[in-house]
């Protein structure tokens, strides 16, 4: 019946529901490509048939019987492995949650497994979500299906490349600072952050609680107003206290037109150092994609937005200590053995169960938050993040979306980035929107013309405007309608639907 990796989620759904083919053969076929492309590409952290076959096989029997079948009855789906899942590890890509098994299911998940998706497994990132190439992972690195010597993003960059190499059709992923709107781009897939609230963060292993949001990947645009739709469908989540109510259908307004509707750029942005000539073309020809759609472009100012880098590792640092201070080897995580005192234990299993970067944040976070040091850093920085605030509300006034580059630079080469100021550098562009909370969407622009990787455009749009920001994705997408696909060399590679 063709090739697996080639369907949208809306495909796949209307496929299982016409007939045409079984929500198992679809959970085969997705397993299939994971068997025949895993071995290169390394995205996952686990896989669990077992889950996807029985989520497939309640699908067919629902179909037999007559019944309603849920909204994405039948979409194999990866979930990042900072995700509770019951019945699989919850690792965070760590030493210190090696042997971690899940004892419940996140609220994020649990409404994907309720709109009928197959879950297969779970995906590699950087360790904690700590990094923007995958490469600090525990376990081992992932790689970017579109050159094999080059990283995925990170740190969502294992749920990036499981959709990018057509293992899976979406993937969920958290976004701290750019951790999915970055691996989206680099992978040449559609990845989506939501306004701050809007998914429930309930049973996501938190990094920086101000900052971290659930999205998802996607093959298209749509896909990703499908995710969202079943993400928040259910309402406001009592679990999580920053949880709001943001069912609407997002796929509603989709292929509206935006003629008249004015986009933002920022000229500063366009000529900051690192950003390479063809990313800043790919993004200039997106602005005349828009223009040919009789959208209006208008400039805009965002003072601020140079100190967001600074701000944000200042505070994202502050949480992820606090955060982590939990796993001590008595409460959670790895305990070395033969310890005399607690201290030692205590020690010693923090030493030895986190990886470098990990403990870079969260030495990073003890000192700003010490005292003496409180008042210098931690408190001005929350005085930057109302400034940002501020000059993303202004810029509102003038435009419904901004648009501009999601990376500065294509997917680079493993250790061709070792200097660590140089890696938070690469989130220059994605950083602002965590720290006001807004929502953004990196959607694929096709190859460059001198690397031949993926290069994409951010959209961001205001807080709980979401559904305005995957109108404006759309018309990016109309005129790209190419760019979202599976990496070459991975097609035929298994996933054939029988």
């Amino acid at each position: 019946m063709g090739s697996f990796d080639k369907l949208y989620a809306s495909d796949i759904v209307e496929g299982v529901r016409r007939g045409d083919f079984s929500a198992t053969e679809v959970a085969k076929a997705s397993l299939d490509a994971i068997d025949n492309r895993e071995k290169d590409v390394q995205a996952f952290l686990q896989v669990v048939p077992e889950l996807a076959l029985d989520a497939a096989k309640a699908i067919d029997e629902k179909k037999a019987k007559g019944e309603d079948l849920p909204m994405l009855a039948g979409v194999p789906i990866a979930f990042k492995d900072n995700m509770h899942l019951k019945g699989t590890r919850t690792t965070c890509a760590s030493k210190m949650l090696e042997n971690y098994d899940s004892m419940f299911t996140a609220t994020c998940v649990q409404r994907m497994l309720d709109a009928g998706v197959l879950p297969v497994g779970k995906t590699n990132m950087d360790e904690f979500a700590f990094g923007s190439s995958t490469e600090s992972s525990a376990f081992h690195p992932t790689h970017n299906p579109w050159d094999l010597e080059r990283v995925p993003g990170g740190s969502s960059g294992g749920s990036a490349a499981a959709v990018s190499s057509g293992e899976v059709t979406i993937a969920l992923g958290s976004d701290t600072g750019g951790s999915i709107r970055q691996p989206a781009s680099l992978c040449g897939v559609v990845g989506m952050k939501p306004t701050y609230g809007a998914v429930s963060r309930y049973g996501v292993v938190a990094f920086g609680s101000s900052l971290d949001q659930v999205g998802p990947f996607g093959r298209c645009v749509k896909d990703i107003a499908l995710a969202l739709n079943a993400l928040t469908t259910q309402g406001r989540d009592s679990y999580d206290s920053t949880s709001q109510d943001c069912a609407i259908d997002y796929t509603k307004h989709l292929e509206d037109p935006i003629e008249g509707k004015k986009v933002g750029i920022v000229p500063e942005l366009m000529d900051v150092k690192g950003l390479t000539p063809e990313v800043k073309a790919a993004v200039g020809g997106a602005v005349k994609a828009l223009q040919d759609q009789s959208a209006q472009i208008v400039e805009v100012t965002l003072p601020n937005i140079a100190s967001a880098i600074a701000a944000y590792y200042v505070i994202a640092p502050c949480e992820a200590f606090s955060n982590l201070a939990r796993f001590d080897g008595v409460r959670y995580g790895y305990q070395e053995p033969n310890c005399q005192t607690l201290a030692e234990q205590t020690s010693k299993s923090r030493s030895h169960g986190f990886g470098l970067e990990a403990k870079r944040r969260q030495m990073l976070g003890a000192y700003l938050l010490s005292s003496g040091v409180y008042d210098k850093y931690y408190y001005p920085a929350q005085q930057v993040r109302t400034l940002i605030t501020d000059d993303y509300v202004q810029a509102y006034k003038r435009c419904d979306v901004i648009l501009m580059p999601a990376t500065p630079r294509t997917a680079f080469k493993f250790g061709e980035i070792s200097d660590p100021t140089q890696m938070y550098a690469s989130d220059l562009f994605t950083i602002s929107n965590n720290i006001v909370g807004n929502c953004g969407i990196s959607v694929p622009l096709g190859l460059g013309t001198e690397s031949k990787l993926p290069v994409s455009v951010q959209l961001q749009g205001p807080a709980f405007a979401d559904s305005r920001l995957l109108q404006f994705a759309r018309a990016v997408e109309r005129s790209y309608q190419a760019a979202g696909v599976v990496a070459p060399a991975f097609a035929g590679k298994g996933g054939e639907l029988k």
